[in-house]
């Protein structure tokens, strides 16, 4: 156990870099948790989002995710979630139901997400992110969300891992509810 306080390499706007003796690892200031949404339609679609990401030079499929308390310190989890869904979809959902939480990579980052359920969906807004992102939405059966995520892979896109984590979430509520 180490009692030293690990020491900031760098600190910018939304990422310090820490050491902590032989160990190097990013934090996130302003924040109190990251979220991610599984959004379920009515009609069994999920709702997938399709973005460029600089750091790794390529469009992402990902869940509708995002930062909780970067805008307000006092924001909860679910509060988040509520605005990241609208924000990148234009949806809102009446149903909301926590399935997990847990570190994203733990050998990088301190960062805990936690995973929602979003359901009984209705359009309210446009979509498409913040001023500083281009979202594009995409709606498809969940029957055949792994041979489209495929076809996306074989298109040169990348998936985020999340995606693998939600599937089965959701999958596995829809089986067991109380399950998780």
């Amino acid at each position: 156990m180490n009692l030293q306080q690990p020491k900031i390499l760098y600190q910018g706007k939304f990422l310090h870099l820490m050491q902590d003796n032989s160990w190097e690892y990013v934090t996130r200031p302003n924040t109190n948790g990251i979220v991610c949404i599984i959004p379920i339609l009515n009609n069994g679609s999920i709702i997938f989002t399709e973005q460029y990401r600089p750091p790794v030079n390529a469009n992402v499929i990902e869940l509708p995710a995002g930062l909780s308390g970067d805008i307000d310190s006092t924001e909860s989890l679910q509060t988040a979630a509520e605005r990241e869904l609208l924000e990148e979809t234009g949806y809102k959902a009446c149903n909301w139901k926590v399935l997990f939480s847990g570190p994203s990579s733990p050998g990088l980052t301190n960062e805990i997400i936690t995973f929602f359920l979003a359901t009984d969906l209705s359009t309210i807004g446009k979509g498409g992110g913040t001023d500083d992102e281009s979202i594009k939405i995409h709606e498809v059966a969940i029957q055949s969300a792994s041979n489209w995520l495929a076809d996306c892979h074989n298109a040169g896109k990348l998936i985020d891992c999340k995606i693998w984590a939600g599937l089965y979430a959701a999958r596995n509520n829809a089986r067991h509810p109380d399950y998780i």
